[in-house]
């Protein structure tokens, strides 16, 4: 058992999940970073100067006129934090595009890095189409 488990923990493709957890998990910090330092911002000067991330609705409880998310929270009252949803609407999009991208530059490197270089012609091995239609032309002329 234990052969096998260190069989299948040496295949490449675990190894390639690990890595891409790790650099997924380092991606996703970079994406939140972004949106909460750069996108947020902006959103909120647009719509004026709104802390975006703490826009919340209380359903229920005794939540106090502007208290913040975490304090709303925290009173054990039913909130829909509709700004933390948008936010990680947000997050989504920003990882769906880069994928995107991401994808897209990787499928042109595959398709330069198939194209051979050196474009050879054809090596010619047999008679053309016309040496056949003469050939049996002539063999006909003889009969």
């Amino acid at each position: 058992m234990l052969k096998e488990f260190k069989d299948f923990i040496a295949k490449g493709s675990v190894m390639d999940l690990a890595v891409g957890i790790i650099i997924g998990a380092a991606f996703t910090a970079i994406v939140k970073s972004l949106v909460d330092d750069l996108i947020n911002p902006v959103i909120g000067l647009i719509i004026g100067g709104i802390d975006f991330t703490s826009m919340y609705a209380a359903l229920s409880g005794d939540v106090p006129h502007g208290a913040t998310l975490e304090a709303a929270r925290e009173s054990g009252a039913a909130i829909l934090a509709y700004g933390s949803f948008f936010t990680s609407c947000i997050n989504f999009l920003i990882i769906a595009i880069v994928v995107f991208f991401l994808v897209k530059a990787v499928n042109r490197v595959k398709s330069v890095a198939e194209k051979p270089d050196d474009i050879e012609p054809e090596v010619d091995s047999g008679p053309s189409e016309l040496d056949v239609l003469i050939d049996i032309r002539n063999q006909l002329a003889k009969r």
